[in-house]
């Protein structure tokens, strides 16, 4: 059999209980064994938890339970300690800086330390007296934390933007002294009333956790988190059909946000009869409704109530089955121009991959398209096909294209599809010379090739000083003048 808490603990000795218990201080483990009592985890001889290492997990409940405790052959140094919890921790510190264990046999010495009779055991009974420092810090630890969370209870508020917000100190009575935090940050003393705490007028800034201590002890006495938001306003719903003739969908979303969390809950009618609406994974804010029956006049309600805790709100749509048929846009639309056509360009697309058949629920095109430098579009509808020529395009201007899809006989026109770019085919321009280009071209190849003259009037070579320069001069004139007397 395992020891008990009580036992490692109480002022006076007593006998084993295969029980829990640890009182406040003074009470003698009293209050504690009223409170907490449980079978341990683990019975002799075969009790070989290590209560260092692998630490069995208490259970939760509204009052501590704790399998913390070692077996018979590790009695605990706390057999005879009277302080409170929070004093013996003070006290471990000085043990372990003295590298205290548990195999140390100076037993004495820790003793004075706690401040701890000697030779006082539980049971009347000797075991092994020293356990290990860690197995006494976490049994006191976990007491600890019993004594000072066990009473409190998680709070959440919720208050609307714009309230007066008034908060209790638990069960404190209104002129007991108290001080108020707000996620940690000391409340100044002029927002109390007594013990209460009161907020004027809360915006979003102030949602946070509000905790309030007993007096100059700093017991805790109470803990809330409070949100700030708002109740919701009616919510948009949309239903459409995009895979007719399988069934539909409808999504929502609110129009402004409410800070605090919504619950939606959605309900759908076919004449009389309901009908399920699967939620779908992404997005959240949808469900599919499966068709039932095709080409029915009945009409169908559908109805979305969205809650949180400031409030609720609702709307409803009626519709029947093909005024919320709506295909997706084209898919894969290309648009190229085409060779030697500088006023054409050929635009093509393929079905919606979610429309499910196409041969039985053909789709007809709306195409727009327009050049870049206008804001006017020019539209062609086809009744059949997947593509399209272009033949009046501005050439060497660069065109956006988009095409729309609709049910040949029901519903609406398809959102418009991505946009493509395209511009018409250009020539190449040649690499041509202009005519005084070419004129000057053909006068300096004449002039390079042209042969000399075979008669010379005067060589340059054959006449030597000035004389003779003066001799080329004058049969120069006289040639000259000759020819003028038979022109």
């Amino acid at each position: 059999m395992c020891w008990s808490l009580k036992e490692l603990i109480a002022p006076e000795p007593v006998q084993k209980q295969p029980v829990v218990a640890w009182g406040s201080a003074g009470s003698g483990g009293k209050e504690g064994a009223e409170a907490i009592s449980a079978p341990f985890p683990c019975e002799d001889p075969e009790c070989t938890a290590s209560f260092c290492g692998d630490l069995p997990t208490a259970t939760a409940s509204s009052s501590l339970r704790s399998p913390l405790l070692p077996c018979k052959r590790e009695a605990s140094i706390l057999s005879g300690y009277r302080g409170s919890p929070s004093a013996f921790l003070s006290k471990i510190p000085d043990l372990r800086s003295e590298g205290w264990t548990s195999s140390q046999e100076n037993r004495p010495d820790v003793y004075e330390k706690l401040g701890t009779p000697q030779g006082l055991w539980t049971g009347g009974e000797m075991a092994n007296p020293v356990p290990s420092a860690c197995c006494v810090v976490l049994a006191v630890v976990v007491v600890v934390y019993a004594q000072r969370h066990s009473q409190l209870e998680s709070h959440t508020q919720y208050e609307r933007v714009g309230a007066d917000v008034t908060m209790k100190c638990g069960s404190m009575d209104w002129d007991a002294a108290v001080t108020w935090t707000a996620n940690g940050t000391d409340i100044d003393e002029s927002h109390l009333n007594g013990s209460y705490l009161v907020l004027k007028n809360v915006d979003l800034s102030q949602s946070g956790q509000y905790s309030c201590y007993e007096g100059s002890s700093w017991h805790l006495k109470y803990q809330t988190n409070l949100r700030v938001g708002m109740p919701p306003k009616e919510p948009v719903l949309m239903c459409r059909s995009n895979n007719y003739p399988k069934g539909f969908y409808c999504s929502w979303h609110l129009p402004t946000p409410t800070y605090i969390p919504n619950s939606f809950n959605i309900s759908v009618i076919h004449g009389t009869k309901d009908m399920v609406c699967e939620k779908d994974a992404v997005p959240k804010n949808r469900c599919h409704i499966r068709y039932l029956q095709l080409f029915s006049t009945v009409k169908y309600k559908v109805t979305l109530t969205v809650t949180n805790p400031l409030g609720k709100n609702f709307t409803t749509l009626t519709f029947d089955e093909f005024a919320i048929v709506k295909p997706d846009p084209p898919e894969s639309v290309v648009a190229k121009p085409v060779p030697n056509n500088p006023r054409r360009l050929e635009v093509s697309w393929q079905n919606p991959s979610s429309w499910p058949d196409p041969e039985s629920f053909p789709l007809k095109f709306f195409l727009r398209y327009r050049p870049l430098i206008l804001d006017q579009w020019q539209h062609v509808e086809l009744s059949d096909g997947t593509s399209h020529t272009i033949t009046d395009a501005y050439a060497g201007k660069e065109y956006i294209i988009q095409v729309a899809a609709k049910d040949n006989d029901i519903g609406t026109w398809s959102d418009w599809s991505v946009a493509v770019h395209a511009t018409p085919w250009t020539e190449e321009p040649k690499h041509l010379t202009t005519e005084a280009q070419i004129t000057e071209t053909t006068s300096a190849s004449t002039s390079s090739f042209m042969a000399p003259p075979t008669t010379k009037i005067c060589d340059k070579g054959a006449v030597v000083g000035s004389g003779a320069m003066a001799v080329c001069w004058t049969a120069g004139l006289v040639v000259a003048a000759y020819s003028v007397l038979f022109i």
